[in-house]
């Protein structure tokens, strides 16, 4: 990703540690599965990469995300819907982004291992080969395509504004509207870094160190507005009724964003193209549809969901 204050201040620590995710079991095999000539494909791929990871085990796929950015990828306590246990933990992690690594593992023939890191050593991670990609909501910028590989997008993720419902700034439609408003995002983002300074006279606060934290600024008064992308604001929305998502609709009023900022990626180790081919082999399976419709179940299962 709490109706109450008590639930909605604690966001950040239900996110980040172990709540158990409700909700129905999410039945990810249904959605799209890849042919036998493509699994087949896949698995060749895989063998022909060396099926490389950061424990030396062929049999492994080993995914990095922070496991506190839902409804792209949380921690729960148990293995509810799914979830996949955290190398290192007693704790699962479970949400979008686990169900893409499943679908994926399952094509290469390998268990998936989550390894649970604050943002910005996420890149760092693969650079080194501790795990054998990262799954977790990033944009394919220029400046982290420099470092890493990424495969084709796994999810579109458009730009939107989440205020309070008795905001000043409720009612804007456009981002004209958001002038002189007090913002913060998530450190790292194009949210941040591209969005924010696009508010004429906006009050740019410190980024915060993650989507939890981000929601809880809002949430508390300290800011009037976040933006963040629309999977986390429909996500907010569930935690926090109070807040109202503002959609600009991609035009002139909108934040200007190029392709990049809002492609998702799965990124890899610069010149790992067998991984890559068999990453996007499998993403060829899939449709927009078939994204939003695990997304959709994502964020039906999120911690606290159904309160």
């Amino acid at each position: 990703m709490k109706l109450k204050n008590a639930m909605a201040l604690g966001l950040a620590s239900v996110l980040a540690v172990g709540l158990t995710a409700c909700g129905s079991s999410a039945d990810t095999s249904a959605v799209s599965p890849a042919d036998s000539t493509a699994a087949e494909s896949t698995v060749a791929a895989a063998d022909a990469a060396g099926a490389p990871d950061g424990d030396g085990d062929p049999t492994t796929l080993t995914v990095a995300m922070e496991c506190a950015y839902a409804p792209y990828n949380w921690t729960q306590s148990d293995d509810s819907n799914g979830a996949v246990a955290i190398r290192g933990s007693s704790d699962y992690a479970y949400g979008y982004d686990v169900m893409m690594a499943k679908k994926i593992g399952e094509a290469l023939g390998q268990k998936v291992q989550i390894v649970k890191l604050d943002w910005d050593s996420l890149i760092p991670a693969v650079m080194s080969g501790d795990v054998d990609c990262v799954i977790a909501g990033q944009s394919i910028t220029a400046e982290r395509a420099a470092q890493v590989d990424f495969s084709d997008p796994y999810y579109y993720a458009s730009i939107i504004t989440l205020t309070k419902k008795d905001s000043a700034y409720a009612n804007a439609a456009s981002v004209a509207d958001l002038a002189g408003a007090t913002a913060t995002s998530q450190l790292g983002t194009i949210w941040y870094d591209t969005c924010l300074p696009q508010i004429e006279n906006a009050n740019i606060l410190p980024a915060q160190e993650t989507a939890p934290a981000m929601l809880v600024a809002l949430n508390s008064g300290a800011c009037d507005i976040v933006v963040t992308d629309r999977p986390t604001g429909q996500a907010a929305l569930v935690a926090y009724p109070d807040f109202t998502l503002l959609d600009f609709g991609g035009g002139d009023g909108d934040f200007q964003v190029s392709d990049e900022d809002i492609n998702i990626g799965i990124s890899m180790k610069k010149g790992n193209t067998a991984l890559k081919d068999a990453i996007n082999e499998v993403l060829a399976t899939m449709t927009t549809d078939d994204y939003n419709a695990l997304m959709d179940e994502a964020i039906s299962v999120q911690p606290l969901s159904d309160n």
